[in-house]
């Protein structure tokens, strides 16, 4: 099973590929999608190279990280942001006929980690050795390994 795991984010968006065959994981692709201009602009963007993505790689569902706001921080004008870039994530995976699975953060920590409330640091240490990649991804293309790791974890 393919599976493409997307962090959304407004400016940048996290992606990473793997091919899950029972819990034994295969590394395909990763990287960030770095958008620039007008909110417009940057969903376009997103949703374009989403769906170049899962047009090239073909995945068969697409795992990305459930919306959330920090109780302690609230910003509601980040969080609509957020939710156009999941729109454009969703357009995408929707328009090209792919399963769409979504996991909260902690799900997703907690899966690959075991924790909750890992750090990022930890989620990519976890991701690196799962995967064994000679050396840790971004951030944000950790972040999405890990969501696919997750769904892996939980549909194998």
């Amino acid at each position: 099973m393919k599976i493409l795991g997307v962090d959304p984010g407004s400016r940048i968006t996290g992606f990473g590929l793997i091919e899950a065959n029972k819990l034994k994981f295969n590394y395909l692709s990763s990287g960030c999608i770095r958008t620039q201009g007008t909110l417009p602009e940057r969903i376009t963007t997103i949703f374009v190279e989403i769906e170049q993505i899962i047009q090239k790689y073909q995945p068969d569902v697409v795992v990305i990280e459930r919306a959330f706001m920090r109780p302690d921080r609230p910003n509601p004008d980040a969080a609509i942001k957020l939710g156009h870039a999941r729109g454009a994530i969703i357009s995408a995976a929707g328009s090209n006929h792919r399963l769409m699975v979504e996991y909260s953060p902690n799900q997703i920590k907690k899966t690959v980690v075991g924790k909750g409330h890992a750090a990022k640091e930890q989620v990519s240490f976890m991701v690196q050795e799962l995967l064994k990649l000679n050396k840790a991804p971004q951030a944000d293309a950790a972040d999405a390994l890990a969501g696919a790791i997750c769904h892996a974890y939980h549909c194998l």
